[in-house]
């Protein structure tokens, strides 16, 4: 029975207009899950240990922004009561996605990688590839490899802890586009941490409608011709549509963890 199931939506976007948000709520009310929203950054409102599933959204600026703040601090005192329960299997299992920012945050609490800042930002519509665990990863199953996902980021996840992802039995399941003619590392686009813990750097959230009212606007279309030129920013406006772009991954990924979510959990 899905009625028995909580869930609730971290919202990390410290009081910025944003679509992410309503995105995540649709996938939550399309798999029959009612949800209570937490503004965690801009209010401190950080939810309790009572909820099944957790969705951690994007969000504006540094990931390193919260050091220090009390509403961090909860955040963090959250994540680790989430994963000690995990730890014991008679507990029933709590579930945790983490977007785009709440990733960077993500990787900086288990000490997975660093978390850096990029040379240039990084917005669109971006070809994302698997690695050997993604291409065994459930959630990437019905992806094409590439597959399309919205991308925006200032900041990135490089230099993976190999000893610390070992540890925890972590793994790397997607990296960002090949880039033969840029001598720089390929960031991590995505990880599962363990079976319930699961963060991409994409926004696997992101409809056409989102991404449509994003290039729309003019300076982000002036920052995409200038960057990749008209037929680029035309290429990501098809992408919006296509059934192999974002709308296979918006398919897919989150509702591909949710649904998971709750078949373990019934």
């Amino acid at each position: 029975m899905k009625n028995n199931i909580k869930a609730a939506i971290i919202d990390l976007y410290n009081g910025e207009t944003n679509q992410g948000i309503r995105c995540i709520k649709d996938i939550l009310s399309d798999c029959g899950l009612e949800y209570k929203l937490y503004d965690s950054r801009a209010k401190g409102e950080i939810p309790s240990t009572d909820y099944d599933i957790y969705i951690s959204s994007g969000g504006p600026g540094s990931p390193w922004d919260g050091e220090g703040k009390k509403w961090e601090e909860d955040y963090f005192k959250l994540l680790d009561a989430l994963w000690a329960n995990n730890q014991n299997p008679a507990n029933r299992k709590k579930f945790v996605f983490f977007i785009c920012h709440s990733f960077q945050i993500m990787v900086r609490y288990f000490g997975l990688a660093e978390v850096v800042m990029r040379n240039s930002k990084s917005f669109g519509i971006k070809p994302v590839h698997k690695t050997k665990s993604g291409e065994l990863e459930k959630l990437f199953e019905n992806l094409t490899d590439p597959f399309y996902a919205a991308d925006f980021r200032e900041w990135q996840v490089i230099q993976p802890n190999l000893n610390r992802l070992d540890e925890l039995g972590a793994k790397i399941s997607a990296l960002e586009k090949v880039r033969p003619h840029v001598d720089l590392e390929r960031a991590i686009m995505a990880i599962r941490v363990s079976n319930e813990f699961v963060g991409t750097q994409f926004h696997p959230e992101a409809d056409p409608e989102s991404m449509q009212h994003h290039l729309m606007q003019p300076e982000r279309k002036e920052h995409v011709v200038s960057k990749y030129g008209e037929e680029k920013y035309q290429e990501m406006l098809d992408l919006c549509e296509n059934e192999i772009g974002i709308k296979l991954t918006r398919k897919n990924v989150l509702p591909g963890f949710i649904k998971e979510a709750i078949k373990q959990l019934n």
